[in-house]
């Protein structure tokens, strides 16, 4: 798992670049910030004026959302199960991403384990180690859809390594609802929904660790997430994957795209922490999921 969101999509979307006059009038922008990290999205065939009301909404569901995952707002649900171990009546967004977080713990062997951040807390290696590991544990944490619990007093858990591909995924929905039908999302991890203003597939950029660029993916109705445990090249920043075992990464970079941007953000940070003889074993539990650069 993660640390706060120390990790990263050292991608760009050419098409959410800087856009010619041309396809300026052709597309409508928005940019701001989600989960504490710079974000973006893109609609082809939407003036700015028009997009108004709808860029609005999303700003308010992103208020919403992270009143919920936030591990940096005092009152945000993820902040009070941790501080109580418990949470009576949970949002239903938080059920469903520590439903899919299981999915993920027992589909990775149990690297991916939300209840690492402890570890993150206290550092990785030795004593520090040692004193919070009886607080690791997957299986000490109860889900039901009347209250999530820790079994142990002092655990606590990070959604970082899901929670921003999740949140992606219902801008994308609300997007949808609102009858738009073309657009680039860079919420966290990049999803391309129909076709940019170039009526052509969006792409994303896949870039070494060095900065050198590596490949590119087509994301048709397709998200895509990369994860850097050892940091690297991106504007602005390292990274860290901590198992719950204390285990080091064994990549240095894992891209994974996927339908949904919460399985792409999920696997890429679990696949970072399995051996590459293992890692399509574990993608083919996912509907459509597959890994496109692995080093």
């Amino acid at each position: 798992m993660t640390t706060t969101r120390r990790r990263f999509l050292s991608m760009t979307a050419a098409a959410l670049a800087v856009p010619s006059t041309a396809l300026a009038a052709q597309s409508a922008h928005w940019q701001g910030r989600a989960m504490g990290a710079p974000a973006r999205l893109a609609v082809a065939g939407l003036s700015q004026d028009a997009a108004r009301p709808v860029f609005a909404a999303l700003e308010a569901e992103l208020e919403r959302l992270e009143q919920i995952f936030s591990l940096f707002r005092p009152d945000s649900s993820l902040v009070r199960l941790n501080r109580a171990g418990r949470l009576v009546a949970p949002a239903t967004e938080l059920l469903d991403v520590l439903v899919l977080a299981d999915k993920l713990y027992h589909a990775s062997g149990g690297v991916f384990d939300p209840t690492v951040l402890p570890l993150l807390e206290a550092g990785a290696f030795g004593r520090a180690r040692a004193k919070v590991f009886g607080l690791i544990g997957w299986d000490k944490v109860r889900i039901d859809p009347r209250e999530i619990s820790f079994a142990v007093e002092g655990m606590s858990l990070t959604l970082n390594g899901i929670a921003q591909g999740y949140i992606n995924d219902r801008i994308a929905d609300l997007l949808r609802a609102h009858g738009l039908t073309d657009v680039m999302l860079d919420i966290g991890e990049l999803q391309g929904i129909g076709q940019c203003p170039l009526r052509r597939p969006w792409q994303a950029r896949i870039f070494a660790t060095d900065g050198a660029y590596e490949d590119h993916v087509t994301l048709r109705n397709r998200a895509v997430a990369t994860t850097r445990p050892f940091g690297g090249f991106r504007p602005g920043g390292g990274g860290q994957v901590v198992s719950p075992i204390g285990n080091t990464p064994c990549h240095s970079i894992v891209t994974v795209s996927a339908p949904s941007a919460a399985v792409a953000d999920g696997l890429s940070t679990a696949l970072a922490l399995i051996p590459r003889e293992e890692t399509l074993g574990v993608v083919a539990q996912f509907d459509g999921a597959r890994i496109e650069l692995i080093r």
